[in-house]
């Protein structure tokens, strides 16, 4: 008994839609988010809907070096569909805590006041002297 006989047909049906996007599966897959939400998104939009062109299977293409700017402008589009937000915005909280934490290390080590440092061999000609300062 083959387990594909007990789908439903709109699994079936989905099934059928990611044998023809190649590029869909491998995003699922690299993104590790599962395909309800993928699912979700084609049996309300459809399967002819625009969003899908992208993830057809991969075809040979002639460009000439416009298309190269348009090509960059998709991968970037692409590589940034993958991009979890959450874990995004949690690796800048914990790079901009790492940068205050050094920021408070760095004020620690530094003087309170600058206005107490002195240059080099000032510190003997500003001591009060017992015979005032006479030569010998």
């Amino acid at each position: 008994m083959d387990l594909s006989e007990n789908l439903h047909p709109s699994v079936k049906d989905f099934k059928d839609f990611l044998q023809r996007h190649p590029t869909l599966v491998e995003k699922v897959r690299r993104s590790g988010k599962g395909w309800q939400e993928t699912y979700e998104k084609w049996a309300l939009l459809g399967e002819d809907d625009p969003m899908w062109d992208k993830y057809r299977g991969k075809q040979e293409s002639t460009s000439t070096p416009k298309d190269g700017k348009r090509e960059i402008m998709d991968r970037l589009i692409h590589m940034s569909e993958n991009i979890d937000m959450d874990k995004f915005q949690s690796q800048v909280d914990n790079i901009n805590s790492a940068i205050s934490t050094v920021q408070e290390l760095l004020h620690q080590f530094q003087p309170s006041d600058q206005s107490h440092r002195q240059p080099f061999g000032s510190s003997f000609r500003n001591t009060n002297r017992p015979f005032g300062g006479f030569r010998d």
